[in-house]
């Protein structure tokens, strides 16, 4: 790999949270050169570049009413046009989709029919039988014996839908209370602003536009799925306690992500108020499909994926996907995105042999294309 440049467009915050200076002089060690990318500034002095990794997700939100931040998306867009061969990691539409959690939302829905053929591995749960298959928690069978994999009914709530209306679509779907609200937006402090919905009435404390999706109990534990390439690590994390189902006239209880699943939360509302039984361990088989699953449907390298267990089905259920999450408590981060670079830059060295000097020569083979 001696003489590949890899350029990385981080926000500050991502930079110092993936602790950037430290994974450049990892990757110096191994023949490989990081620059980092000022969008302020023209890119092909800065370049050339063989692989580019980026999270440019505060451009992208901020270019629908920013000027300046649209035409800083402009620039790095031609330059990836312009430069076929350099490979993106990950491509902007696919990220762009996923910061839409109307968008997300509707990916998950959708996986139990992409999954359907595949082999399913097989998990000993002592539960009534049921075949593997999507299921919502008011399905006919929903207590199965292999696994599978669902995301819960939720509902799109646009900017103009009015309280009669949000009421009816909950109805209508299928939503069950409690109700957790999330923003459209998933990027920025606002997209760990998080609310639950215990009653129609409390319908009134949302602001659309939102998702609204059906709150599932599992026994406060929130399995993170972080992707690197063909490798995926799970940790484990506190999350929401257990609720009792249906409407009640509780009052919402507002909260922010962040403070509830971090290692280090401490929040009363992750502290269970019961004896829980011990719940089955998450499926390493299961979840080695999934992320092939998602990796075919978002055709992306870097992500990851939020999954719990149903506590009364053992479900596996997908809650949400991120984009370039911040891999905490995965120790073989440095070495397993350097191994992903490496492969993706074997690839294009492959296809072209006679251009592996020139990366604005080169183009992409397989792993994650710069074009859009």
């Amino acid at each position: 790999m001696s003489g590949r440049r890899v350029g990385f467009c981080l926000s500050d915050k991502k930079r110092r949270r993936m602790n950037l200076d430290a994974f450049a002089e990892f990757c110096a060690v191994h023949g490989v050169e990081v620059v980092e990318i000022d969008l302020t500034q023209p890119l092909i002095p800065q370049g050339p570049f063989n692989v580019i990794v980026h999270k440019l997700s505060d451009v992208i939100v901020e270019a629908e009413h920013d000027s300046q931040s649209q035409q800083l998306l402009n620039n790095f867009q031609s330059y990836v046009s312009t430069h076929p061969g350099t490979v993106l990691l990950d491509p902007l539409p696919a990220m762009s989709r996923l910061l839409d959690r109307f968008a997300s939302y509707r990916i998950m829905s959708e996986l139990h029919n992409s999954l359907r053929g595949q082999p399913y591995p097989h998990v000993l749960i002592t539960v009534p039988y049921c075949r593997v298959q999507m299921l919502t928690p008011t399905s006919p069978g929903y207590f199965c014996t292999d696994w599978h994999i669902c995301s819960p009914p939720y509902l799109e709530v646009p900017s103009a839908a009015d309280l009669s209306s949000i009421k009816q679509a909950v109805t209508a779907q299928g939503l069950s209370f409690p109700l957790i609200c999330k923003t459209r937006v998933a990027h920025g402090s606002l997209s760990h602003e998080m609310s639950l919905i215990f009653s129609a009435g409390s319908l009134a404390d949302i602001h659309p536009p939102c998702v609204l999706q059906s709150f599932v109990n599992h026994g406060a534990v929130l399995h993170k799925v972080f992707v690197v390439g063909d490798k995926h690590f799970c940790v484990e994390r506190p999350s929401l306690k257990n609720f009792p189902s249906g409407p009640c006239d509780r009052k919402t209880i507002f909260f922010n992500s962040h403070q509830v699943s971090k290692p280090e939360s401490s929040s009363d509302l992750t502290a269970l108020d019961e004896q829980m039984p011990c719940l089955p361990p998450l499926s390493s088989q299961a979840v080695a499909t999934l992320v092939r699953e998602l990796q075919v449907q978002l055709g992306m390298a870097l992500f990851g994926v939020d999954i719990i267990i149903n506590i009364h089905t053992h479900t596996l259920t997908v809650i949400d996907i991120n984009i370039f999450p911040g891999y905490e408590g995965v120790p073989q981060f440095f070495s397993s995105l350097l191994s992903h670079i490496k492969t993706v830059l074997d690839k294009q060295t492959s296809a072209c042999p006679r251009a592996t000097s020139s990366p604005q020569t080169t183009q992409t083979a397989g792993g994650s294309s710069a074009g859009l």
